[in-house]
């Protein structure tokens, strides 16, 4: 017989929670030792991941981060702009990086082209429709560190309502010590996406079939990241 009983009179498989057989107290109430080698079976599988989990934040510095994008225009020229507003992190203890755990968030409104028309063309539901989608969000599932020493940073990119895994290439410059004693670190990383993916669908042609705007968007985001703790 493979069941414990409590004092509420309840009837537990004590095999179904990894228990090799009861260990009856005085009364035949084994519930106390029940209790306690759950308990213990849940902290020996839980620690490994709670000792692994990354401790250290570096906070981007918007002061020194910028994130840009470039797209043909007309097939001829091309045409650059920025977000003006966005927060990003990572977690990693390593010395490489290669253990970091990396968020961003783009405030989609504050889109910058130099051109206040073009600007507001691009808020609208042709474009990012920023009344609906006021974020667009990173989260890593990877930083690989490259034999150049450079990284490979794969995760999922949501544009409004459409979630990619995508892989940015990253060049990795280098972690200083900054003149205040703060520990500091710098990443480019590029990307490019194909706007059609993401619903950016404005599709207006010229001539022989010519998009006004080309589909294939490159993303460029140069950071620098201060060390919290």
């Amino acid at each position: 017989m493979n069941t414990i009983t409590t004092k509420d009179y309840t009837e537990i498989n004590y095999k179904d929670w990894g228990l090799v057989e009861p260990v009856v107290f005085s009364h035949g109430w084994p519930l106390d030792t029940f209790w306690k080698s759950l308990f213990l079976i849940f902290v020996l599988t839980t620690l490994p991941a709670f000792l692994s989990a990354q401790t250290t934040k570096w906070i981007n510095d918007k002061n020194h981060t910028t994130v840009k994008f470039e797209a043909q225009h007309l097939g001829v020229a091309i045409v650059a702009g920025q977000f003006m507003e966005f927060n990003g992190s990572m977690l990693s203890d390593k010395e490489d990086f290669s253990d970091a755990k990396i968020i961003f968030a783009v405030q989609t409104k504050s889109v910058n082209t130099n051109v206040d028309m073009r600007d507001n063309d691009l808020r609208s539901k042709n474009y990012f429709d920023v009344k609906k989608y006021p974020e667009m969000n990173f989260k890593s599932e990877a930083f690989s560190k490259q034999k150049d020493g450079n990284y490979i940073l794969s995760g999922y990119l949501t544009i409004k309502d459409i979630t990619k895994m995508v892989e940015f290439q990253v060049t990795y410059h280098k972690t200083i010590t900054d003149p205040w004693g703060k520990t500091r670190t710098g990443f480019r990383a590029k990307l490019t996406i194909n706007r059609f993916d993401y619903h950016i669908n404005d599709a207006e042609t010229f001539g022989d079939h010519i998009l006004h705007i080309a589909p294939d968007i490159e993303i460029i985001l140069d950071t620098e990241l201060t060390k919290t703790n």
